[in-house]
């Protein structure tokens, strides 16, 4: 036996010994996200379908409204719950 046949048989034994793989453990944890994120996109799309349509011009067209931050839009419901008015977003009491 050669000396290149030896040292490429010693290395070939050796690298199959150190070799390191995920193995089942990295199949779960990248299953487990995965699984993860389809629950959160799911539970996303749910949320953005709560949203209300835009609101429409008398024409029947979209209207240019400015979105209201969120502090506009908790001074606007309070002010409707005080004058008794419910308005979008207001929830029945």
């Amino acid at each position: 036996m050669s000396v290149t046949a030896a040292a490429a048989a010693l290395a070939a034994s050796q690298s199959t010994a150190n070799e390191v793989t995920p193995g089942v453990l990295g199949f779960l944890v990248v299953a487990g996200m995965g699984v993860a994120l389809y629950f959160l996109l799911k539970s996303m799309s749910k949320q953005l379908k709560k949203l209300p349509p835009p609101p429409l011009d008398e024409d029947g067209e979209l209207a240019d409204a400015k979105p209201l931050s969120p502090l506009q839009a908790a001074a606007m419901r309070r002010r409707a719950a005080r004058e008794g008015v419910s308005g979008p977003g207001s929830r029945p009491s």
